[in-house]
């Protein structure tokens, strides 16, 4: 089967390498269909690793992607070959004190597709997954649709973790990438519409507008704070830090309410964030970090099988698994507007 590898930083190569096989009964073999390109893949991709997850060449990441089934194992109930399947891409142990606790995004022994040291990557044409990994939505969803089931459950869930009470509260995203707009649409949905957008990149900025933010700002042209105290005379009751950037948590800090919420998704560059407490200690400012996602594919499934999100509205480009070399440069360098990119098999 063919394979997209990363064989050092910033290059990848077009392999053939041997199918994987069905080894217990649980499992299913899986035809890989579409497949996104994440940010955590393209920081294995410029930086070799997040934080202590370091990656060993040759290495295949990714974990966005919609496959179909071709095989099953002995004990697999509820699938049938040639279903089309979402991939949850956490596997969890079920037994640890975390699964045990309703939380198996923090399982002590996870596998995760396409992360260093546990499982490789779907940028292959077959992969091997357990059945309960595997949500089948034949007939209502595309594949690309289901590949980006995963990263709107990320936003799903940030927007559960918050807890917005009142769908009058006033909101601010920072970061109007995949994972960014993942979250507005989740709060449209919720109808939370009172949300900014903050994103230095102006057709980024123009999606969100698009998809309905409220107002947008472009922190390379305008003061962040003294814009949204125009738009907000109390300033910010949630803020949603996507990008992975420490100006954006200096100045979430300077327009969050006392009492306000930062809910840190983005993952930086140099697995640091530097706050100044003498502002988030004053303000009392929680702090809410998000892990991935926890129990919200199927609301991910359900709002997109409704046509209450449509995903669709993220994906600016399309690659063939030869091209994904050339779709990683792109989603590195920002080039031609890109904001999703799909690899499609």
């Amino acid at each position: 089967m063919r394979i997209v590898q990363l064989v050092r930083i910033k290059q990848m190569e077009l392999a053939i390498a041997d199918m994987p096989k069905i080894k217990n009964g649980n499992e299913v073999l899986l035809k890989v269909k579409s497949v996104g390109v994440c940010g955590s893949d393209v920081h294995y991709y410029s930086d070799g690793k997040i934080g202590s997850q370091v990656v060993s060449f040759p290495f295949i990441v990714g974990h966005e992607c919609s496959a179909e089934v071709v095989e099953v194992g002995r004990d697999v109930q509820n699938l049938k070959i040639g279903n089309l399947v979402v991939i949850e891409p956490s596997v969890a142990c079920g037994v640890c004190d975390q699964c045990l606790a309703g939380r198996p995004h923090t399982c002590r022994n996870v596998k995760f597709l396409g992360c260093p040291g546990q499982l490789s990557g779907c940028f292959s044409d077959y992969i091997v997954m357990p059945e309960s990994n595997c949500l089948e939505v034949t007939g209502y969803l595309t594949p690309v649709q289901a590949a980006l089931i995963e990263p709107l459950s990320i936003g799903i869930y940030a927007v559960r973790l918050a807890e917005i009470s009142n769908s009058s509260l006033a909101v601010c995203i920072f970061g109007a990438g995949p994972i960014g707009l993942s979250v507005l649409l989740k709060l449209l949905v919720d109808n939370i519409t009172n949300v900014g957008m903050v994103d230095p990149l102006d057709y980024r900025l123009k999606k969100a507008d698009e998809i309905g933010t409220h107002y947008i700002i472009n922190p390379t042209h305008e003061d962040v704070a003294k814009r949204v105290k125009n738009e907000e005379e109390n300033y910010i009751d949630v803020v949603f830090e996507a990008s992975g950037e420490q100006e954006a948590i200096e100045n979430a800090a300077r327009i969050l309410k006392p009492g306000g919420k930062l809910v840190l998704i983005g993952i930086p560059s140099s697995a640091e964030f530097k706050f100044n407490m003498d502002i988030m200690r004053r303000k009392e400012i929680i702090i809410i970090n998000v892990r991935r996602q926890n129990h919200c594919v199927d609301e991910a499934i359900r709002l997109v099988k409704s046509g209450k999100v449509n995903v669709d509205k993220m994906v600016t480009h399309h690659f063939t698994l030869e091209e994904t070399p050339k779709a990683f440069d792109m989603v590195e360098g920002y080039i031609d507007g890109v904001i999703k990119a799909v690899v499609n098999f």
